[in-house]
């Protein structure tokens, strides 16, 4: 009978930079060895593969014997390798030049370890703009693959998405495959009979069809449930005989050998999007909400098929307006690189050249997606891979600090609109710290980045709503009536499961951002109680614009903030002088002067502080007081009076930060704790440590009250285990 049908399988494995070693090797064991030992025993049946940067470096260092079989797998011909960005960023995350950059690296990389041409990539999320037509071929690739529905929103019918597409931009041409939705909820989770007698349909009504199925390897044993499924119950093996024995008409191949054989089916220019689930997280809640409640009102509709491909949902690049902290993190790593490519263009002595290749490999690692947004997986939400991306953002900045030979005692103060606001904020920085502040959004500080400890303190993330706790709210109630949740292997993206109990309890969301110098004029004799539940605050300041101006000497720099606002029926004054100095270049000290003051009338004033990345739930993990003596985990929520000290711990990161006050205070602490959404269900998770001291008094006869606060940092025991770590690797 012949070829009437070619059917592509393309396997994209990924995980993202700062993932837990223990992630890697167990999705390693439960998907991406067994898939590639049941696929050698099928040697007739070839597959394109494609495994992120992240997760190649991994394999090579950890599973060596990986490589080995993929490279046999490789020369064989059974497997196809792709290409792409080397650290599997968003395309739309990071500028044009990094686009092409980190492409041509991977493609480098992946041809000397395996020593076959890369003709092909995966795109990261598919989250596509016309544009990167032109970005893709400059940096020498030929042909990708996107969603079917990238070509139903620019009005290709099902029937026409049997092949693949010439797309252009500036006259550069892109093959593009569609790649079938229908294929990727049918695969691995129903009978592959209903998957034959699809794909038989397509060949009996589109002859000579190319169909192409292009999804995550993890659904092959690390999604939960899945391993059992497609290895124990035998799911794949069914798959692959029933190929087999369909092949007198159905052809398994590759991406490359069909657009080597195959013509396109025209040409097709396609709109800004990813898949289908991803553009509709990238609304507002609220508008999230809306749209799912439409398409429940109207999915009974008979016409409804007929506009489904019309709903597009959001713009992805609007993660970071919906997530302020996101777009923060996404201002650093253009910081960066612009900093990098202005090195590059200058240029540098030969004996820079490897540390600019070190600080670009850094760069390159946070642009890794994965924190970038945020939907049905922890993403944004997970702050081991938050802490990865500044990690590795602090570690290029130092590099390109040692390049301009200033990594011994200096310190720089810089005016500019440093997160995209229209606004300009203020960079105090040195060789041990980096500090952000925003005079326009209530002169907060809000990020500090420490060298020695390659950690932002800052990292923060709010509590906000999410359309899933809906869910949330809805499956306890059921629970409390006796239901059962749904667990179907099938529908991760729906599924409801707990992680800790009670979840639907902690839901609370904030009125502002979390951050540091966050300035609070509280009621009088207010309790803790209120204050985390957002109540108490008679002010104006928390999110009031301040006047900046900085003074620099030799030895010092200082940015001071002040604002006119009100307190209940009075207007004061508060103005906040932050300094560095080469002489403390790991210590903030913050002079509080208030004034304009109601005399004869009680105050209470405090300042908040979080504490991010600095796990909770630890015993090396604690607050600490002016004696030593610790007062609980980071977790903990505390009360404590007239102190004039506290400190927090991570005996983990080697990190002590400190706030020593001039004037003893009562200080408040208690946790920010989200809950969100992730592969193996709803969890509780630990965002950061509010630590708040606060006053209560009277004001002077001049109406005038003032305090220091000093922010120490001591890495010196981070700074050792990097030392220890480097010399154990033989760096």
């Amino acid at each position: 009978m012949g070829c009437r049908l070619r059917l592509v399988l393309v396997i994209h494995n990924h995980q993202p930079v700062g993932n837990f070693e223990g992630v890697f090797e167990e999705s390693y064991q439960n998907s991406y060895q067994p898939f590639l030992d049941v696929l050698s025993e099928y040697p007739d049946i070839p597959f394109s593969l494609h495994t992120s940067g992240s997760l190649m470096e991994w394999m090579v260092e950890a599973h060596p014997e990986y490589i080995d079989r993929v490279r046999g797998l490789a020369e064989s011909g059974q497997v196809e390798i792709l290409g792409g960005p080397f650290y599997e960023p968003i395309l739309a995350g990071i500028p044009k030049s990094d686009r092409i950059g980190q492409i041509k690296a991977y493609t480098e990389y992946l041809k000397k370890l395996f020593g076959t041409p890369i003709r092909g990539m995966w795109v990261p999320e598919r989250v596509w703009e016309q544009s990167f037509v032109s970005d893709l071929v400059d940096a020498g690739m030929e042909f990708t693959l996107l969603d079917d529905s990238h070509f139903s929103a620019a009005g290709v019918r099902a029937e026409k998405m049997h092949g693949y597409y010439l797309s252009e931009d500036e006259g550069r041409l892109l093959k593009i495959f569609p790649d079938n939705e229908t294929l990727r909820y049918q695969i691995p989770f129903t009978d592959p009979v209903e998957t034959i007698h699809y794909l038989k349909q397509i060949a009996d009504h589109h002859p000579h069809s190319v169909v192409v199925f292009g999804d995550d390897g993890e659904k092959f044993g690390a999604w939960p449930g899945t391993y059992d499924h497609v290895y124990r119950d035998g799911w794949l093996r069914r798959f692959l005989d029933l190929l087999r024995q369909n092949s007198d008409w159905l052809k398994v191949t590759t991406l490359g050998e069909s657009v080597d054989t195959v013509s396109p089916m025209g040409s097709c220019y396609l709109p800004d999007a990813s898949y289908r689930e991803m553009n509709e997280w990238a609304l507002s809640s609220e508008r999230q909400l809306e749209l799912s409640h439409l398409k429940d009102k109207f999915s009974e509709d008979e016409e409804f098929d007929r506009l489904k491909p019309y709903l597009r949902g959001g713009f992805w690049r609007n993660f970071r307006v919906k997530y302020s902290e996101l777009n923060e993190m996404y201002s650093r790593m253009l910081l960066v690189s612009s900093r990098l490519q202005s090195l590059e263009a200058t240029g540098v002595d030969a004996e820079d050249l490897p540390i600019l290749h070190e600080a670009r490999t850094e760069l390159y690692r946070a642009q890794c997606n994965c924190p970038y947004w945020h939907g049905a997986f922890g993403g944004l939400y997970l702050p081991h891979l938050r802490n990865a991306i500044f990690k590795h953002l602090i570690s290029a900045d130092s590099l390109l600090e040692k390049i301009n030979h200033r990594d011994n005692n200096w310190l720089e103060v810089e005016a500019a609109d440093f997160n995209l606001d229209a606004r300009k904020e203020i960079r105090l920085a040195s060789h041990r710290l980096v500090s952000f502040l925003s005079p326009a959004h209530g002169g907060h500080l809000y990020e500090l980045d420490i060298r020695g400890a390659k950690h932002n303190l800052l990292a923060t993330l709010c509590r906000r709503p999410e359309p899933y706790h809906d869910i949330i709210r809805q499956a306890a109630q059921e629970q409390a009536q006796g239901g059962q949740n749904g667990d179907d292997i099938g529908k991760i993206h729906n599924a409801v499961r707990f992680k800790q109990p009670g979840l639907e309890q902690k839901l609370q969301y904030d009125n502002t951002p979390r951050k540091s110098l966050m300035d609070h004029f509280y009621q009088p004799g207010v309790d803790l109680d209120t204050v985390i539940n957002g109540g108490g605050e008679l002010g104006d300041f928390v999110e009031g614009v301040y006047l900046s101006s900085v003074r620099r000497t030799d030895d010092e720099c200082d940015v001071r903030m002040s604002r006119k606002g009100h307190v209940g029926p009075y207007e004061v004054e508060v103005t906040k002088t932050v300094s560095l100095s080469k002489s403390a270049a790991g210590t903030l000290v913050v002079q509080y002067e208030l004034s304009n003051l109601p005399t004869e009338v009680p105050l209470h004033f405090g300042v908040e502080f979080n504490f991010a990345g600095m796990a909770a739930g630890a015993s090396d993990r604690y607050y600490y007081n002016h004696m030593g003596k610790q007062l609980g985990q980071l977790e903990s929520k505390l009360d404590l009076e007239k102190l004039d000290r506290i400190g927090l711990v991570d005996e983990w990161l080697g990190l002590d930060a400190a706030l020593d006050l001039s004037t003893p205070a009562s200080i408040w602490t208690f946790p920010i704790e989200t809950i969100s959404q992730s592969e193996g269900g709803y969890e509780l998770v630990h965002q950061s440590s509010v630590v708040i001291p606060h006053w209560e008094f009277v004001a002077d006869d001049e109406g005038r009250w003032s305090v220091t606060i000093t922010l120490s940092l001591d890495t010196s025991a981070a700074q050792a285990k990097a030392l220890s770590e480097a010399a154990a690797s033989g760096a």
